[in-house]
């Protein structure tokens, strides 16, 4: 599971970084009205992808919010788009690792988690941007007692295999021979094995009081790695398109907004435990994806049908150059197979992915050329033609 799992590192870890504004607010009716108790909710991280999600959720239900980064992100996106990102909301600056200061390579800037300490008080805290287990312990264990909920996201990456379907969140998680290395890997092989060990730091500083949140591939708009873009930027353009695999093979992701929006009831309920974050439960397929990037298209490409082994057997990089989408045997069985029940039980809700496709869209076409001009993940027309030239000609033979 190297070359998945990998991938889905990429997105993670871009999604903190990248230099995009977060999509474009959605009305939604689980979040509609204001909560019973407005709360005083800190977020680590919170101007990335997931972060402005949670923040807009939060927001629209009263809650006062208070973000706490290194500013790299807020500065590349203001940068980029001439306009303040939150600027009605209070942010304290510095950096997760307790010995770094917030920018590299200027040591007047804050120092670690310094602007943090003393005796104030939240709520409830919510981590998107943890990945090494002494950084996550640092913050969690500097806010046990100014906080009454940790909230730590997570990934499905944790889970040791990926070849049995239906997995739930008893599936054992990866373990590292020596706990204290901090680097991914070559192949990102310690991602899950630290993402892991990060859970059971929150757990450690906040026990019962935890809340831990295993996404798979989180998309929409504001999505910074265009894994899940792709496809809908690709249909918009016509013509003959690749289809990876079966139009019926399984695919799970979640929406950026559902997932902030479910975060934020989450704390609202004082929800503890581990969830799988990824769906619908209803299911759903790469057909269904795709058709409905068809249907948001003006130009309505005709989709070509490419099985997944000819495709691998070529050399396409099933992952990111045929992104989202992964191969429904062998040791990928179950990679896009969760089971969600429990999180749905919790409040999870997923929107239609029609209608992901057309809010995604619409962001993307407010986006600088500099931002659209090559995208991020996907074939180049170039690979694309390459494979549907050799299919047809095995086809033909």
């Amino acid at each position: 599971m190297h070359t998945s799992r990998r991938d889905f590192v990429m997105l993670t870890l871009a999604a903190g970084a990248a230099a995009v504004l977060n999509g474009p607010s959605l009305a939604r009716a689980a979040v509609e009205g204001k909560a019973a108790k407005p709360l005083k909710i800190l977020i680590l991280g919170g101007t990335g992808f997931l972060g402005p999600a949670v923040v807009e959720a939060a927001r629209a239900r009263g809650h006062t919010l208070t973000l706490f980064n290194r500013g790299r992100t807020a500065k590349r996106k203001e940068e980029l788009f001439g306009e303040k990102v939150f600027p009605d909301i209070e942010k304290l600056y510095g950096n997760r690792d307790p010995q770094k200061h917030a920018t590299d390579d200027d040591p007047t800037s804050p120092k670690g988690l310094t602007a943090l300490e003393g005796d104030r008080t939240w709520d409830a805290v919510v981590d998107t941007s943890g990945y090494v287990p002494r950084i996550v312990s640092a913050s969690a264990n500097l806010l046990k007692d100014r906080a009454r909920h940790y909230t730590f996201i997570s990934s499905v990456s944790v889970y040791t295999e990926n070849g049995a379907p239906g997995g739930d969140e008893s599936r054992p998680v990866g373990t590292m021979k020596d706990p204290t290395v901090e680097e991914m890997g070559l192949q990102f092989e310690n991602y899950g094995p630290l993402k892991a060990l990060c859970e059971q730091a929150a757990e450690s500083a906040f026990p019962g009081r935890a809340l831990n949140i295993r996404p798979g591939y989180i998309v929409g708009a504001g999505d910074p790695t265009d894994r899940f873009t792709y496809w809908p930027v690709r249909a918009s353009k016509g013509g003959e398109m690749l289809a990876p695999g079966s139009a019926d093979d399984p695919i799970q992701l979640i929406d950026v907004h559902d997932l902030g929006e479910w975060i934020v009831r989450c704390i609202e309920n004082n929800t503890t435990g581990v969830f799988n974050a990824l769906g619908p439960q209803t299911g759903l397929t790469i057909g269904q994806v795709l058709d409905a990037c068809v249907q948001a298209s003006e130009n309505k490409p005709q989709l070509t049908w490419v099985p997944g082994a000819f495709l691998a057997q070529k050399g396409a990089g099933i992952g990111m150059e045929i992104p989202i989408w992964l191969p429904p045997e062998g040791e990928t069985a179950g990679f896009h197979r969760w089971k969600c029940e429990k999180a749905v039980a919790a409040g999870l809700t997923f929107r239609p992915v029609s209608d992901t496709v057309r809010d995604l869209m619409a962001w993307w076409k407010t986006l600088p050329e500099e931002r659209t001009s090559k995208l991020r993940a996907g074939m180049t027309p170039e690979r694309e033609a390459e494979f549907l030239k050799a299919w047809k000609e095995r086809a033909a033979g």
